[in-house]
């Protein structure tokens, strides 16, 4: 049964997703159009489209708790200690959104009328930034491997193409060599920096679907970092990351490969 739920789940999500990116739209035109002086009653439109938008979305996201705990069963066996701890944990925290969302949702359509709506919001929100922040956290480090390997790569392809001439001695003829002199610290540093941003976009121009979700996690931690008031951005801002997110989430929904694995 609970694999059934799950398939069914997987099939809603591309749906969860067009009401997401037009929630966040709704977000964005609303800040928009206040900026703009629009009429208070084109903003209240907004503002109750919005609100459906969102109700609507706790609604196709019930049950979800199940999918996030089924991946996490999946994540548990993973070989890799630091993905194992970074993917399962997530999952564990996404299922513990999605369960204070439900509830939320049940206060929301009145089935809970008692229940104090701000502070499971401000829960399911914390949940959200704990998995979102053990999600780039899994980013930085795969990438962080990746940088490795390519820099392992370059050096042992120069190191094959470049012949290695004999070191002068005086056997051979030649003079020892003079101690090179100390290169200022700042061009050196300069070069190393700039070395490292050239390897990063080449790992990351080599793996679409890293590069994707990296974005994916940067544009949403600001969703629940503005939620909780650790770091507010504004409706705009906001609303502007949250539409980002949603179409890199249809991007790897429409494209599977496009999605990162495990």
């Amino acid at each position: 049964m609970m694999e059934s739920w799950v398939r069914f789940s997987a099939q809603s999500q591309a749906k969860e997703r067009m009401f997401r990116a037009a929630q966040y739209a709704c977000t964005l035109l609303g800040y928009t159009l206040q900026k703009g002086g629009a009429r208070a009653e084109l903003l209240n439109t907004i503002k109750q489209l919005e609100a459906h938008m969102s109700l609507t979305r706790k609604l196709m996201r019930l049950g979800n708790s199940a999918e996030a705990l089924e991946a996490a069963k999946r994540t548990v066996h993973l070989s890799d200690c630091v993905l194992r701890l970074c993917i399962t944990v997530a999952h564990l925290n996404r299922a513990m959104y999605f369960a204070c969302d439900n509830v939320l949702w049940a206060g929301k359509t009145g089935l809970l009328p008692e229940l104090d709506q701000n502070k499971w919001s401000q829960r399911s929100f914390r949940y959200y930034l704990f998995a979102l922040i053990l999600n780039l956290t899994r980013d930085m480090y795969e990438i962080h491997l990746l940088m490795e390997r390519e820099s392992r790569s370059s050096a042992a392809k120069s190191l094959n193409s470049s012949p290695s001439p004999l070191t002068p001695s005086p056997e051979n003829g030649g003079e020892f060599p003079l101690t090179p002199s100390p290169l200022p610290a700042l061009p050196v540093i300069s070069a190393r920096l700039n070395k490292q941003i050239q390897l990063l976009i080449t790992v990351l121009r080599s793996n679409p679907p890293l590069l994707l979700d990296l974005l994916k996690n940067l544009c949403d931690v600001f969703i629940p970092l503005d939620r909780l008031g650790l770091y507010p951005t504004g409706s705009g801002f906001v609303g502007a990351c949250g539409l980002t997110s949603s179409v890199l989430s249809i991007l790897t929904i429409v494209h599977p490969w496009l999605k990162l694995k495990p």
